[in-house]
């Protein structure tokens, strides 16, 4: 290795101390925009220094600038287009393409090189490399996982369980054929192997996220972001790049403890998520009951008289809130209590929406200030002396059917809502929530609900809450 390109490691080097560092800081959302700003400048330092080595390697030709260049300008566009057009309601579809989108890249570099290595002149390949054969298989199944579970979270795809009969041995079966055509191109080089290798890696991504219900969602979106981060490292081995080793084991690590600790707040098991056939998503219910039990309606008014003469209310947003982009409203809702003197928090749930900080990343786009956000471990022991605690689209978090045995959400961690002295609950109907059972906090003697979108809502509640303040 001549000095050059030792310079130019050290430069990845500073890079990748830029990408821990950008980690550390999203751990605090007073941080995260902080941290999003220095994992942005080491991608820019490692780009620039891939170019400036490419150049002065002379490697690449004409036709290969054209390329290259080109497809900077396309990527760069069409992120720019979905970071200010993409609505926060679809940041979780937008994740998962970029899921998939990170994945198919890596795969597309592992198959590249096989390609290339075969097709030398007067060389061919020995051996596959582990490394090679890791890459193009997750790669390619976190692309087409990906995928599909965007088009479940769009409603392209249904977000019920897709489980049809031999499914699961069909899956076997691509894991078997996986492994031995793995096996085989260690041993020898052959092009039509490693192309049954990507086609059952596809096919078994899209069969392992079908059977995958609503509920799970934000843990499978986890997931595979953590598959696309191990994706991108072994890419980083396949090309000897320390950067790109660094910033996918980063985001692979990262995902790999989110995905444990999103399992653990639903209290299910990562094997159990992957088998599927958990939630059947969203369905109608009568407004009449849940259950046996009689549900009771409440007006605005009676409604902002409650959160107006309270000491302290919380609120429980979760993703009916995201659904009818109702952010904004709940914030004003807030700051119009606060001035009140009426002491106002969020309840966060890690599962709650559709992705992983669902709610936070909403609530601060709504300029909600970061202390007022409390984690479940933090705020569930303040519902006890909560006056009031306003559940806005929040249904499976709140069930307090979790708490015994027998439900399908047994033993799932729960935001405590039925400990306040008053609840009220903004749904649109009595529709049930990804888990596919009845909520039975509605039918506690101290819930209220108040029917109407999300966005509707707010901005009723806050104007009723402001004529008592007048």
């Amino acid at each position: 290795m001549n000095s050059f390109t030792t310079n130019i490691q050290l430069v990845y080097i500073a890079a990748a101390a830029c990408f821990v560092l950008g980690l550390h800081l999203m751990n605090s959302p007073a941080t995260a925009r902080r941290g999003n700003q220095v994992s942005t400048a080491g991608m820019v330092i490692a780009v620039v220094a891939t170019l400036v080595l490419l150049i002065h390697e002379g490697t690449v030709t004409g036709v290969g600038w054209t390329v290259l260049i080109v497809g900077a300008l396309l990527g760069s566009v069409a992120g720019l287009y979905s970071a200010q057009r993409v609505q926060m309601t679809a940041m979780p579809q937008l994740v998962s393409m970029f899921n998939a989108v990170g994945g198919g890249a890596a795969a597309l570099v592992a198959i590249y090189g096989y390609i290339e290595d075969e097709s030398a002149p007067g060389g061919v390949l020995g051996t596959t490399t582990v490394f090679t054969a890791l890459d193009v298989i997750i790669g390619s199944v976190t692309f087409t996982g990906s995928l599909i579970a965007a088009g479940k979270l769009q409603g392209v795809i249904t977000g019920q369980p897709v489980i049809f009969r031999g499914a699961r041995a069909l899956n076997v079966a691509l894991a078997v054929i996986i492994a031995g055509t793995t096996a085989f191109l260690f041993t020898t080089a052959s092009l039509p192997a490693l192309l049954i290798l990507i086609l059952a890696s596809l096919a078994f991504g899209v069969l392992m996220v079908l059977p995958i219900g609503g509920a799970d969602m934000p843990v499978v979106i986890s997931l595979l972001n953590a598959f696309t981060g191990t994706a991108v490292a072994m890419a980083g081995f396949v090309i000897t790049n320390w950067a790109l080793i660094v910033a996918g084991a980063l985001v692979g690590a990262s995902g790999g403890i989110l995905t444990k600790l999103m399992a653990d707040a639903m209290n299910r098991s990562l094997t159990n998520i992957i088998i599927g056939g958990f939630g059947t998503g969203d369905s109608a219910l009568p407004v009449a009951a849940v259950g046996d039990a009689q549900i009771r309606s409440i007006a605005a008014d009676d409604a902002a008289i409650q959160m107006a003469y309270a000491s302290k209310v919380i609120i429980v947003p979760g993703y009916g809130l995201a659904a009818a982009q109702a952010q904004h409203g709940v914030a004003e809702l807030a700051q119009v209590l606060e001035s009140r003197g009426i002491e106002v928090s969020y309840a966060i749930h890690p599962v709650a929406g559709r992705m992983p900080g669902h709610m936070n990343v909403l609530l601060a786009e709504a300029n909600v200030p970061y202390p007022l956000l409390k984690e479940m471990e933090e705020i569930n022991p303040e519902f006890a002396r909560a006056d009031v605690a306003l559940v806005i689209g929040a249904n499976d978090v709140t069930n307090p059917a979790a708490r015994r045995a027998g439900s399908a959400i047994s033993g799932m961690p729960i935001l405590d809502v039925d400990q306040a002295k008053s609840i009220i609950v903004v749904k649109r109907s009595m529709a049930s929530g990804y888990a596919g059972i009845d909520n039975e906090l509605y039918a506690n003697p101290k819930t209220s609900m108040y029917f109407a979108d999300a966005k509707k809502a707010m901005a009723e509640l806050t104007a009723a809450v402001k004529t008592l303040v007048g």
